[in-house]
């Protein structure tokens, strides 16, 4: 892969903080929380200092199945 694809699918697959998820989903942190005790939320990475993270591909993905069902 070029550095400059690699480049792209990076700042197109960034990770997001939660609190820009939670304003995608239009959802409560208490909401999201409920989801992901529950396994129904995207996939979440927590950084060295304990902060959430959501890939933007995950959540865009959990995104398009929700609008499924």
């Amino acid at each position: 892969m070029s550095r400059h694809a690699s480049r792209l699918r990076a700042s197109t697959d960034e990770l997001l903080p939660l609190s820009v998820v939670l304003e995608e989903l239009d959802i409560t942190r208490a909401t999201w929380y409920r989801w992901r005790n529950r396994g129904a939320c995207p996939r979440v990475h927590r950084t060295p200092g304990g902060h959430l993270r959501v890939r933007r591909s995950d959540l865009d993905a959990f995104i398009r199945e929700m609008e499924v069902a």
